[in-house]
């Protein structure tokens, strides 16, 4: 026969408890690489951004010559 033994509340509470702790160890020790990551790639993005903004501003301008009589 087998045994089987009750799990009662205390020893559930205890285990997510603890699950609990070690994630939130991961989470701490894993934020301030991914913020600076998030930075960094946003300002990548503006920076492409811009200087494509720039390159399609150039190509569609006229250039107007204002000329005195």
């Amino acid at each position: 026969m087998t045994q089987t033994t009750q799990v009662d509340r205390a020893a559930i509470e205890a285990k997510v408890a603890e699950i609990e702790e070690a994630l939130r160890g991961d989470v701490e020790r894993t934020k301030p690489p991914l913020i600076a990551t998030g930075i960094v790639v946003s300002l990548l993005v503006l920076a492409v951004a811009y200087f494509f903004g720039r390159r399609v501003g150039t190509k569609r301008s006229a250039i107007v010559e204002v000329k005195r009589i």
